[in-house]
């Protein structure tokens, strides 16, 4: 009785397929009619196409296979767009009709509820249009999806993203499971390539125009231009057409349509259409085959026998091919199977009053689930294919709404990214590059792209080689060194950045403000960025984002250079201490009489008159500044002394001659004024640039009056304003940061020097507005561009090589250079003291312990005083036992030798007189 009931209901079916094409009917007896269930919205597009599709899929697939023991017969049944009816009509083709597969529902909402029903009765759930995520297949056995999940096109959009270098996106998606149920997916994929989503636009598919147009009025208002719409073609309508309205659509504004409505734009309308001009979409590539030409060709020719109640129906509609190969699909798994006298076991549970209690269960239905599972075949939609309990991903195709039509710009695929075409052959490297599709027809019919980064930028009249606007044409010529890194860090850039500079200018063309007004337009939106010679500081970051600095940082003070005319006459003595002078003359003294006592007696140098040896006491010592001396040494411990001496000699002219240079320098650069407090004590006038953050430096932090500040804007002025004075209209200083000082002083470097402490910024930097995702990417490019010393290099090259070359003034210079002390060469004196000193008390010691006999056998009441003179005496004579002395006549040296030094001195300088005498005879 069971398969005469099915016969009859699908035989209502075959007929009606049988006079839609107009065809002979296939007199093929049944063995086996197997009922479907079939749960779709028939009020909806999706709906209507769909059931079209499946009717002509039932024909068309006994037409090729008549030889099958098996049909199927579809229980079509409207569920609307609700869920309780959804579950309910499941529940009701399960208990009454029996079905042994269900087709649908059409949304995630509502096979979220049936897919249980389907577990419970062990009845495959087969959808084609439920792609959220949130619906696993792996973890529902009876849920199979013939459609490609959600999550699958989400790094083809990240992609279109980062190549087309957008760093801020708005998601707008509907408040169902289908809306949501990608959003985790897209906002991970979006971080990875550092895309920032600030606002995420739910809205509930219930909203009304007002609430809508609302929304989008919040969106318009925020400064995001670019925006990723996932939502239903009912929904998804009402958003555009609402949106154009609003101004939304028009030049640099940028939408990009996921699957779900790319695959729905045809039934829309036109009007709908016309209000997604230049919109982005994807979508699953449909590979061309004849047999989908052949479908299109018997699709439009019995149009008017179906009577579909919407005329926008007749181009292809891709779920209504995922439908048609569902069928396909599920007939073939049934033949494969083997379904036959297949049942329900009823459960018997008389004592409960709940429906779902007393439902059975499809023997048969794990069988039916693998068979089509392992179903293979080439459909319309392409190769039809499972993996993981649902349709293997294929190509997306790139398209831009132009007129009325969809033009294709590009494709994407897992193995290549983008590309123009799909006809390859070998391997090619995975393409993010925009250049891999073809250029996109943006709203406002333009093909300028969206979104460019709009950069303020300042207008100064002085110091051109940082920044310079000129107005050649209409159009202004920015060009200058910050100019200059702006675009060695954009190329540094791991995306490509669009963007227009904008002066901030006048009417007149003249500076619309100070930096800091400047600074203001990125809060209120004016520009995005500010790029110029802007300094980083505190109270600006309070509504901008700064990047790390690309200058050195500090504020300076410049001063006149003084020379200081009445010491230059003894500034030769200013190298070393009075106290230092004092000792080295006493260590020159000193170390020539050491070597006067060491010499006399073995060398005829250091011999003569008393005058003549006490002027050898000081000149031979002096003599060893120059190594000037002629007279030689002979006593070794003379030697030794000299070497100490030479040594200490050499360091002393050696430090005199750095001290006496860096004096020198010093006095030429002596500026005017040391520190702040002489000016601020005396009242002077300071300068500054005009409209920089320096005033509110002078005045808050350094405690200036306001009345006391002068501005100024170019190098000239400075020049002037300093030469004057304060006295004569001008100032006693410049304040102003060091980048601006270094181009200044490179200019006018011979009479202005730098004085004071260097005050802490933070140098200059690009501006953003706060939170911008493209801050950090900013910072770590200036950071490759500085560190890049021949890229920077070139940059500085190019802007102040033209300056005149002078030293590095940027650290403090001080009012005097400092003495040297006896302090830096104690060591020295010590070593050349003590030295000295053993050499002579050795000396002294063997001199006096040969010749102490010759006292002791003296007169002993003679006194200690005549002792000494006597010894003195002595001493004075020459020692011919030394080699030096050994070539005098024998005659004096046998005398010598004879008479000892017992012979009193007189008696000596006799016997030499008569010895004179014979021998001049």
């Amino acid at each position: 009785m069971a398969n005469q009931k099915h016969l009859l209901t699908f035989l209502p079916s075959l007929l009606l397929s049988l006079s839609l094409w107009g065809h002979e009917p296939l007199l093929m007896a049944a063995k086996e009619v197997i009922p479907v269930g079939v749960v779709l919205d028939l009020k909806s597009p999706v709906g209507r196409v769909a059931e079209s599709y499946m009717s002509m899929a039932l024909y068309d697939f006994y037409a090729v296979n008549y030889d099958y023991h098996t049909r199927l017969a579809l229980f079509t049944k409207d569920s609307g767009d609700d869920v309780i009816t959804a579950a309910s009509t499941a529940m009701d083709l399960m208990k009454h009709e029996e079905v042994q597969a269900i087709i649908g529902p059409q949304s995630s909402a509502q096979a979220r509820f049936v897919l249980e029903l389907g577990r419970k009765a062990q009845v495959p759930i087969i959808s084609f249009s439920a792609t959220s995520p949130s619906l696993s297949p792996s973890q529902n056995p009876f849920f199979i999806r013939t459609t490609q999940e959600d999550s699958t096109q989400v790094r083809a959009i990240s992609d279109i993203v980062k190549a087309f270098g957008w760093w801020e996106i708005v998601l707008i998606y509907e408040d169902t499971d289908y809306g949501n149920g990608l959003i985790p997916y897209l906002m991970d994929a979006l971080q990875e390539i550092d895309t920032r989503v600030p606002y995420r636009s739910v809205i509930p598919p219930s909203s009304n125009n007002t609430e809508i147009s609302e929304e989008l009025e919040k969106l318009k208002a925020n400064h995001t231009r670019i925006f990723l719409v996932h939502m239903a073609a009912s929904l998804g309508s009402k958003l555009f057409a609402l949106a154009k309205n609003a101004g939304m659509m028009s030049e640099g504004y940028a939408w990009i349509l996921t699957e779900g409505l790319s695959s729905l734009l045809d039934p829309m309308g036109s009007k709908v259409m016309d209000s997604m001009q230049g919109v982005l979409g994807i979508r699953p590539y449909i590979p061309p085959s004849k047999q989908l030409k052949d479908f299109e060709i018997k699709w439009r020719r019995n149009l008017t026998s179906i009577k579909t109640k919407s005329k926008s129906t007749t181009s292809l509609n891709l779920f209504g091919l995922w439908a048609y190969d569902t069928v396909w699909a599920l007939a073939i798994a049934v033949e494969k199977a083997g379904i036959v006298h297949s049942s329900f076991l009823k459960q018997n549970d008389s004592s409960s009053k709940v429906d779902l209690a007393t439902l059975g269960i499809f023997e048969l239905g794990t069988k039916l689930c693998n068979a089509i599972l392992t179903t293979t075949f080439q459909g319309l939609s392409g190769n039809f294919h499972f993996v993981n309990g649902q349709l293997e991903p294929s190509a997306v195709e790139i398209f831009n709404v132009i007129g009325k039509t969809e033009r294709i710009i590009g494709y994407w695929t897992r193995q290549r990214g983008f590309s123009q075409n799909l006809n390859y052959t070998g391997k090619e490297a995975y393409s993010t590059s925009k250049d891999k599709l073809k250029q996109p027809i943006w709203p406002g019919d333009t093909t300028e792209q969206p979104t460019k980064l709009r950069i303020g930028v300042p207008v100064r009249k002085g110091f051109k080689e940082f920044l310079r606007v000129d107005w050649p044409t209409d159009k202004p010529s920015i060009s200058g060194f910050a100019i200059d890194v702006f675009h060695a860090v954009q190329d540094a850039l791991p995306f490509p950045l669009p963007h227009e500079f904008i002066p901030y200018t006048n009417k007149h063309r003249q500076s619309n403000g100070s930096y800091d007004e400047l600074l203001y337009q990125i809060k209120i939106q004016k520009y995005d960025a500010v790029v110029g010679d802007t300094t980083i500081v505190s109270n600006r970051s309070l509504y901008v984002d700064f990047t790390l600095p690309y200058t050195e940082s500090g504020v300076l003070m410049v001063v006149l250079v003084k020379v200081d005319v009445s010491k230059n006459l003894w500034i030769f003595l200013k190298p070393l201490s009075s106290t230092l002078w004092l000792t080295t003359g006493v260590a020159f003294i000193f170390t020539g009489l050491v070597i006067w006592v060491l010499e006399h007696r073995v060398n005829p140098d250091f011999r003569g008159p008393p005058k003549q040896q006490l002027g050898l006491i000081f000149w031979f010592s002096f003599s060893t500044l120059a190594f000037a001396h002629k007279e030689n040494v002979v006593n070794n411990w003379s030697r030794f002394v000299l070497i100490i001496w030479i040594f200490v000699v050499l360091i002393l002219t050696q430090s005199y001659t750095a001290s006496l240079t860096s004096i020198l320098t010093v006095q030429r650069l002596q500026p005017t004024f040391i520190d702040i407090k002489e000016i601020k004590n005396n009242g002077y006038f300071v300068g500054y640039q005009k409209d920089s953050f320096v005033k509110g430096l002078l005045i808050k932090q350094l405690d200036f009056p306001e009345s006391k500040l002068k501005p100024y804007v170019t190098p000239e002025e400075y020049h002037e304003a300093l030469s004057k004075g304060t006295h004569n209209g001008g100032v006693a200083a410049i304040f102003d940061e060091i980048p601006y000082i270094k181009l200044f002083l490179a200019k006018f470097c011979s009479r202005y020097t730098v004085a004071g402490p260097t005050y802490k910024t933070d140098g200059f930097g690009f501006a953003f507005r706060q939170g911008s995702p493209l801050v950090p990417h900013f910072s770590r490019a200036i950071l490759n561009v500085t560190q890049d010393k021949e890229k920077i290099g070139a940059i500085e090259q190019k802007y102040f090589s033209s300056q005149t070359t002078c030293e590095d003034q940027s650290t403090t210079i001080p009012s005097h250079s400092p003495s040297l002390g006896v302090d830096n060469f104690g060591g020295l004196f010590l070593i050349a003291g003590i030295a000295s000193l053993a050499s002579v008390m050795v000396y002294l010691f063997k001199f006096i312990y040969s010749h102490w006999p010759v006292l002791s056998d003296d007169n002993p009441t003679n006194s200690c005083w005549y002792k000494l003179v006597k010894m003195a005496k002595h001493f004075d004579q020459k020692d011919f036992s030394s080699h030096t002395f050994k070539g005098e006549s024998h005659k004096g040296s046998d005398f010598h030798s004879r008479n000892s030094i017992e012979v009193t001195d007189d008696v000596v300088i006799h016997d030499d007189n008569k010895s004179l005498s014979s021998n001049s005879r």
